[in-house]
C-alpha cells in the first residue's frame, strides 16, 4: 500500500477552516429553512431546480444527478413534496419506467414565499463577510472543486453577471 499523502500545515489549517464554515453556513441555512417554512434544505433545492428547468419539468434521473442524492432518497423527498401539493410526477410515454418530476403552482408560490427569508441567511451567512475580491476567489475556487469532482460549472453565466 502507498504511503499516505499527508496534509502539510497550511492545508491542515485550511481544510479545519472550510469544515468549520461548512458546518456554520449548512447549520445556520438549515435551520432558516426549517423554521421559517418547514422544510429541510434539500426539499428547497429540488423546488429551485424544478423552478428553472425548462417547463419546471425533470426527469426524476436528471433530478437526482442535478440534486446529488440518490434516487431512493429524492423519491422520498418527492413523494412528501406530493403530498404537500408542491411537486407532482408524471410518467414518460417514451420510457415506461421514466417519470418526470414537475413543480406546480403550489410549488412555484412556496418558492415564492420562501425565497426571500433564505436569501437573507446566505447573504447573511456568506456574502456579509466577504469583500467583492473574496466572492470572486470563493467562487474560483468552488467551481474548481466541483469540477475537479466531474460536477459541470457555468463560468460564462458567472462572467455575464
Amino acid at each position: 500500500m502507498a504511503e499516505p499523502r499527508w496534509l502539510d500545515q497550511r492545508e491542515a489549517q485550511a481544510w479545519r477552516a472550510y469544515i468549520a464554515a461548512q458546518r456554520v453556513v449548512s447549520s445556520r441555512i438549515e435551520q432558516q429553512l426549517q423554521r421559517d417554512a418547514g422544510i429541510p434544505h434539500t426539499y428547497y433545492e429540488i423546488l429551485v431546480r424544478l423552478s428553472e428547468a425548462p417547463g419546471n419539468r425533470l426527469r426524476m434521473s436528471e433530478l437526482a444527478v442535478a440534486t446529488q442524492g440518490s434516487r431512493s432518497r429524492l423519491s422520498h423527498a418527492v413523494n412528501r413534496l406530493e403530498e404537500n401539493g408542491w411537486v407532482k410526477r408524471e410518467g414518460i410515454e417514451s420510457d415506461r419506467r421514466g417519470q418526470v418530476a414537475i413543480l406546480t403552482e403550489l410549488g412555484k408560490q412556496k418558492l415564492v414565499d420562501t425565497a426571500p427569508g433564505h436569501v437573507e441567511e446566505v447573504r447573511k451567512s456568506i456574502f456579509d463577510a466577504l469583500t467583492a475580491e473574496q466572492v470572486e476567489q470563493l467562487y474560483d475556487v468552488c467551481a474548481t472543486l466541483a469540477r475537479h469532482s466531474g460536477d459541470t460549472v457555468d463560468r460564462a453565466a458567472w462572467e455575464r453577471n
